[in-house]
């Protein structure tokens, strides 16, 4: 069920429905909200980047939920809520309505790490909006947000984090390998800046 939430492709079906575009052959040709804002809506850009981070935290919510039902009382399994979180990210980055070509998983990323740890994600927020603001790079700031999350979490959370965390860690690499085409770039002089084309 957390799979096929996130493997919902709004960015996609928001400007077919509204634009009459296929995301899919503009820009980076990514289905997430940064290549939906090259479409020049900043509206639909949003509502892809809301949707794509509500799915993330409605899958493990839907987790707690079916676990522990309200007023039951009781620890949700961490194991089940770790799968819950991954499965909405690979669902997301390999979703099979598009022959598991999606997204790189950001926002929903964010919505599965808001329901798990909500302080660390306020952190790693700030660190994104600095690194871009320096620098300009969406995947940039991506990248160091995600690698920085876990660490985030683990000082915040503790002893607490420990069980969640190997989930926490392996949902962070997902987005890094998702942007390795970003990192070559980056490496080599030749990623664009927001608001320029893509290569």
């Amino acid at each position: 069920m957390a799979y096929l939430l996130g493997s919902i492709p709004f960015g996609l079906i928001l400007a077919r429905i509204f634009l009459d575009t296929d995301v899919r052959k503009i820009g980076s040709g990514n289905i997430g909200a940064t290549n939906v804002l090259r479409t020049g809506s900043k509206g639909l850009g949003i509502a892809t980047l809301l949707l794509d981070a509500a799915k993330g935290y409605a899958a493990v919510a839907l987790a707690k939920a079916l676990l522990v039902p309200a007023g039951a009382g009781g620890a949700v399994p961490n194991v089940i809520v770790g799968i819950a979180a991954l499965c909405a990210m690979l669902g997301h980055i390999f979703p099979v309505w598009l022959k598991f070509k999606g997204g790189k998983g950001v926002a929903t990323g964010v919505g599965v790490f808001l329901n798990l740890a909500p302080k660390a994600v306020a952190i790693a927020l700030v660190l994104f909006i600095l690194i871009f603001l320096v620098f300009r790079y969406v995947s940039l700031a991506s990248i160091v947000a995600a690698a920085a999350f876990p660490i985030v979490t683990a000082l915040l959370l503790r002893a607490r984090a420990l069980p969640l965390l190997p989930y926490i860690v392996a949902a962070s690499l997902l987005i890094i390998f998702k942007h390795h085409t970003n990192i070559h770039r980056l490496l080599t002089g030749t990623e664009n800046r927001f608001g320029f084309t893509k290569r």
